[in-house]
């Protein structure tokens, strides 16, 4: 075989490979409508949730910092030698702390901007819970306890779910969209957009996320029926073979749904005028472009409210190198959320739109016996756009103390903000009518606040 027909050959398989992607992306789930969203009225506004997901556990201790005399006393003695340097911090002074200072890492000047601006929050101490609990009822109680508690895959799942509890099957980001997925009509499959392959956050009952590559390709673009490649020809002789075998024809009408669901993605991106705003040469940043070149097609899809997920990993940090490597990683998720909140003003729709953070769990807070960090529980994130109630400090920063109260054991903090009381904000904001926000996390009685009031 020659090198180009290896190479055709290759590609055909590659692009026969998508099926199952095209399956799971809700190219045919994704164009039924909501079957919970038959209240809903029909807005002229547009809104968007951007999720950021920190895979790997991002150390929050060395995020959101206390900068009073007390406060910052237990931050370097309990860290250790990953105590950051007072001088190196980028300062923030919440306005809601009465007087209290607080700081972002330093090298999270970009969102630290943001949040003096009013345009982006800290929400502390946020993570799965079960129900309200107290270090003695965790110690002495293990119904208080979220399964396989500082598990990576358990509570990435359970981040995404909004649910402590095992046996639930969508993510909240789904969940919501569900809810809402009516408004955006027969273009409802642009409702949920992974930008860095598939979520579970994005997975509902009748939506599910549309796989785009962080740059913005949609998998199908080497294909066109009316070139006489041998490429086209071949795929194109596959797809439209008469098929007896039931999943056999059910894969060939997936792909046909695939590259005219592209199609109709490929239209409207061709028709938007360029973004002047410069994003970091990242891989999120990349995602984070996307998300804004989609969003500004918006009119072109038909859509009124969308879900998307982005992501970033390398935050398992237990090493030596953790101070070096958590400094770059939460450089990148600052400078591209903030190219991305200046392009939603570019576009006009900074009011529009909201990004956050997620993360697997916190860590815990003295340095382990490799210099590093090791799994723990609640930690800090930040929630960045123009609805955003900024220039704040959400739920109740911890006490930085070992067997303090709010320590389990060993420095993991026990969340004081619950993963659904979080999302129910967001969701709120979102459009989401009360009921339909208890809808989507039935647990959320459990705790005292619905709204954070964050956004």
């Amino acid at each position: 075989m020659n090198n180009a027909n290896f190479s055709n050959r290759r590609r055909l398989i590659q692009l026969g490979a998508l099926a199952p992607m095209a399956f799971s992306t809700g190219m045919l789930g994704g164009l039924v409508r909501s079957a919970y969203a038959q209240s809903a009225t029909n807005p002229s506004d547009y809104k968007a949730l951007v999720a950021i997901f920190m895979f790997g556990g991002n150390d929050g201790n060395n995020l959101l910092i206390p900068l009073d005399a007390s406060g910052f006393n237990d931050y370097t003695v309990g860290r250790g030698r990953l105590a950051l340097d007072r001088a190196s911090l980028a300062s923030i002074n919440p306005t809601n702390t009465s007087g209290r200072p607080f700081a972002f890492h330093g090298s999270m000047n970009a969102l630290a901007d943001l949040l003096t601006q009013g345009k982006a929050a800290a929400i502390a101490n946020v993570g799965p819970l079960v129900k309200p609990t107290t270090r003695a009822q965790w110690q002495n109680d293990d119904s208080f306890s979220p399964p396989n508690l500082f598990s990576h895959s358990d509570q990435q799942n359970q981040w995404q779910s909004a649910a402590a509890e095992t046996g639930v099957r969508q993510g909240w980001g789904g969940r919501v969209a569900d809810q809402i997925a009516s408004l955006n009509g027969v273009q409802n499959i642009a409702t949920a957009i992974a930008v860095n392959g598939r979520s579970f956050f994005q997975q509902g009952v009748n939506v599910a996320p549309y796989a785009v590559s962080p740059s913005g390709y949609f998998g199908f673009e080497s294909y066109d029926p009316k070139s006489t490649s041998a490429l086209s020809v071949g795929f194109g002789e596959m797809i439209n073979v008469q098929r007896t075998h039931l999943f056999e024809s059910a894969w060939n009408e997936v792909i046909k749904r695939g590259i005219d669901t592209q199609k109709v993605f490929q239209t409207a991106l061709s028709t938007s005028p360029a973004l002047t705003t410069v994003f970091p040469q990242t891989a999120l940043a990349d995602q984070l472009q996307t998300i804004a070149r989609l969003i500004a097609v918006r009119g072109a899809l038909g859509v009124k409210r969308q879900v998307y997920f982005a992501s970033i990993g390398g935050f398992d940090t237990h090493g030596i190198d953790q101070l070096q490597d958590q400094a770059a990683l939460l450089g990148t998720v600052s400078d591209a959320m903030a190219a991305f909140y200046k392009a939603t003003v570019e576009m006009g729709v900074a009011n529009s739109v909201t990004a956050f953070t997620m993360s697997d769990f916190g860590r815990d807070f003295p340095a382990n016996g490799n210099g590093g960090s090791d799994h723990g529980w609640g930690s800090h994130h930040v929630v960045v756009g123009g609805a955003v109630q900024g220039s704040k400090l959400y739920g109740a920063f911890p006490t930085l103390k070992v067997s303090g109260p709010d320590d389990t054991t060993g420095g993991r903090w026990i969340p004081t903000t619950a993963t659904e009381q979080y999302a129910a904000t967001l969701a709120k904001w979102f459009g989401l009518s009360s009921s339909e926000v208890a809808a989507s996390f039935p647990t959320l009685t459990r705790f005292a606040a619905s709204n954070l009031g964050f956004v």
